[in-house]
């Protein structure tokens, strides 16, 4: 009687395990179901928004403080640029490659190419002294603690670019469920937020008190960022994401001239809307 029990037994396991092998058999893990270990990149534009700074220049014969400067980025609009290789300098752009090191963790380095551009010929607050005073049509009558911004004055811009190298902390969570998608290898919705942190390295654009001015990239800071966006993902492997990032940038040391005496510092926050199209694939 113990022999047929345990024949019995032996036959239901059997059974069991079979049919759990046919059910792993009939229904995989879709490829949208794990993350870890695919890399991702992607490419895209943005555009930049900029908290009003105080400026101070300094140099051999001058050290002033233009208070509460206003900036603005300098957008380019859908053109070709953005694909063009000998170009893609010109725009606005940002670039990341990232790698998933659990299924809802990734790490990213990237560059957010920002342009920053002063707004010319506003009234701003001056503290300080520099030579050739009321002789760049900067100064106004009866406001001696206040001066325009004129061409001849001062034009000051980060626009090839303010370049903020970063390396990013992101997750990433599946939310089609809530949209109804069943089958993510075709469609898959993701929500996406990260952290942080990296250098600034502009090529500052700078024509101060008529000095020859200084045209080559400079390590002048340093930044850091959050940021949360919506994940499209198409066919497994090609998506379109959209962000909203935001930060603070310190530049302590702006080259402006040719004189290497001669620096700017400012810092101030930004923000920027993101759209980028990338590809993610395991490796």
């Amino acid at each position: 009687m113990k022999g047929i029990f345990k024949l019995f037994s032996a036959l239901c396991l059997f059974a069991t395990a079979t049919s759990f092998a046919q059910e792993a058999v009939t229904t995989p893990l879709r490829y949208t179901d794990s993350n870890k270990g695919k890399f991702y990149v992607y490419w895209g534009g943005n555009r930049g928004y900029f908290s009003n700074s105080d400026i101070r220049f300094r140099g051999d014969d001058y050290d002033f403080v233009l208070q509460s400067v206003e900036a603005s980025d300098k957008p380019k609009g859908w053109h070709i640029d953005y694909i063009n290789p000998a170009r893609m300098t010109i725009p606005q752009t940002n670039f990341r490659v990232g790698y998933f090191v659990s299924d809802k963790y990734n790490v990213s380095i990237g560059v957010d190419h920002m342009k920053y551009v002063m707004d010319q010929n506003q009234t701003v607050g001056i503290l300080g002294y520099y030579p050739g005073q009321g002789s760049f049509g900067e100064t106004i009558p009866g406001q001696p603690n206040r001066v325009k911004l004129t061409d001849e004055f001062l034009q000051f811009e980060h626009t090839d670019g303010l370049n903020y190298i970063n390396v990013e902390l992101n997750r990433v969570d599946d939310i089609s469920k809530l949209f109804g998608v069943w089958d993510t290898d075709k469609v898959q919705i993701n929500l996406t937020e990260g952290i942080g942190t990296g250098i600034v390295l502009p090529k500052t654009n700078t024509t101060l008190l008529g000095k020859e001015r200084y045209d080559e990239f400079h390590v002048s800071g340093f930044g850091f960022s959050a940021k949360a966006g919506l994940n499209v993902t198409f066919f497994k492997h090609f998506f379109v994401q959209a962000e909203l990032k935001g930060g603070y940038i310190d530049m302590y040391d702006v080259r402006t001239t040719a004189d290497k005496a001669d620096r700017a510092m400012h810092n101030f926050w930004f923000a920027q809307t993101v759209i980028a199209f990338g590809g993610i694939f395991k490796l």
